[in-house]
């Protein structure tokens, strides 16, 4: 069979339209497909944190998010470590990031794809890839109650299905610098919430935090050790007030509104890297590297992974590099930028109590709002972690609080 597409994207969501859409931009045949139909919801922490936001403003898309009606937030940020909080801007789009339900942002960036002429599967599943020797040509799979199985040829295949990655499985891509599950969590939304932005509580064995998002809702979401799981699993509303009580005013205000869908769980996730690419394949988004919720980076970063995957994609096949050289290229860029926040959010997830050195930063920052938004855009991203974390630059923090007036 001849190749029908230059590019078949298994996944339609935060990493597999955006790639599919870039690259139907740049004239290339695509073909997307996701077992899902749309809008469809799933497990997410929902933050597009505003360098994420910056990212849509690029490729023109942030308007339509912000037509849905989801409020603008991070321009005052509460980050509160127990004996005082936080708060800030982000330096990144104007400090303005937004928390979407997943049925409205997916189906967005699905819309963009169809509009750029990528050809959208919905409803299909891919069942295995198909192969040329060790060289993946394709995928074979079927439309939901179809009873014709369908196989369809590309120059590459891209695997954009989240975790448990059908299209890594099929090409055994390695894994390396692994991490165990630390973190469990249950979220929910609220109505009638007194809340005008993010807010995130930090307390030993547990973290929560609230945000406004689509409706007029807000997600409560909280976190515990995953060996935790199992009895909060058998008593969420208990444990959720347990938790929720350690910050009374966000409490209060919680309970003042209404609960208005079911609790969502997760045991956690698993914390990876893995080779993105291969002979006739690549990955983007959670197929490729995935860490703990808890610093919410998985949207921005399928993002950002995107628009380099894209490029290098564009690279290769228009001749103007080697592909593997601008795949291996990609992978690289990846784990550079991502490496302190992978660290530190692997830290983060044992919710263990902070170290002394952290609280030591906490009260240095406590009254230096320059430092706090650097801090604040560091953790969620923005800006680099490593950079602000560095031994120098603690010390200039540290030391300025010590500094008497």
């Amino acid at each position: 069979m001849s190749e029908k597409y230059d590019v078949i994207v298994v996944g339609a969501r935060c990493a597999g339209s955006p790639t599919s859409m870039l690259l139907a931009r740049r004239g290339y045949r695509v073909l997307l497909v996701d077992k899902a139909a749309f809008p469809s919801d799933t497990i997410s922490t929902h933050i597009v944190w505003p360098h994420g936001a910056a990212v849509l403003a690029r490729w023109g898309l942030l308007d339509a998010l912000e037509a849905t009606g989801v409020p603008a937030i991070c321009r005052r940020t509460t980050f509160d470590v127990g004996p005082f909080a936080l708060h800030g801007t982000i330096c990144a789009n104007d400090g303005r990031g937004f928390c979407p339900r997943r049925t409205v942002l997916d189906r967005m960036l699905v819309e963009a794809a169809i509009a750029s002429g990528v050809d959208v599967r919905e409803a299909f599943t891919v069942d295995n890839l198909v192969f040329d020797g060790d060289t993946v040509v394709g995928v074979h799979g079927r439309h939901r109650g179809g009873a014709k199985p369908v196989e369809e040829r590309a120059r590459l295949v891209i695997g954009a299905d989240g975790v448990h990655s059908s299209v890594a499985k099929h090409v055994r891509a390695p894994e390396y610098d692994r991490h165990p599950i630390a973190a469990c969590c249950y979220y929910s939304y609220f109505s009638d919430v007194p809340q005008d932005d993010i807010e995130l509580y930090v307390r030993d064995y547990c973290a929560f935090g609230g945000v406004p998002t689509n409706d007029g809702l807000h997600l409560v979401i909280v976190n515990w050790p995953t060996g935790e799981f199992g009895a909060v699993r058998a008593d969420v509303d208990g444990r959720v007030q347990r938790a929720l009580a350690l910050a009374p005013d966000f409490a209060a205000r919680v309970n003042s509104g209404r609960r208005e869908e079911r609790w969502y769980g997760t045991v956690g996730v698993p914390n990876y890297f893995r080779k993105p690419y291969g002979k006739g394949w690549a990955l983007v988004g959670d197929a490729s590297y995935n860490r703990d919720p808890i610093t919410a980076q998985g949207m921005s970063d399928a993002f950002i992974e995107a628009e380099q995957l894209a490029e290098a994609i564009d690279a290769g096949f228009s001749g103007r590099e080697d592909l593997d050289r601008a795949l291996a290229a990609v992978e690289a860029a990846r784990n550079e930028r991502v490496r302190p926040m992978y660290e530190f959010t692997n830290h983060m997830a044992t919710l263990e109590p902070p170290s002394v050195e952290m609280q030591e930063l906490f009260g240095a920052l406590r009254d230096n709002q320059e430092a706090t938004n650097a801090f604040l855009s560091a953790i969620t991203g923005a800006t680099s972690l490593g950079d602000f974390m560095s031994p120098d630059n603690l010390r200039r923090v540290t030391g300025a609080a010590r500094i008497p007036n």
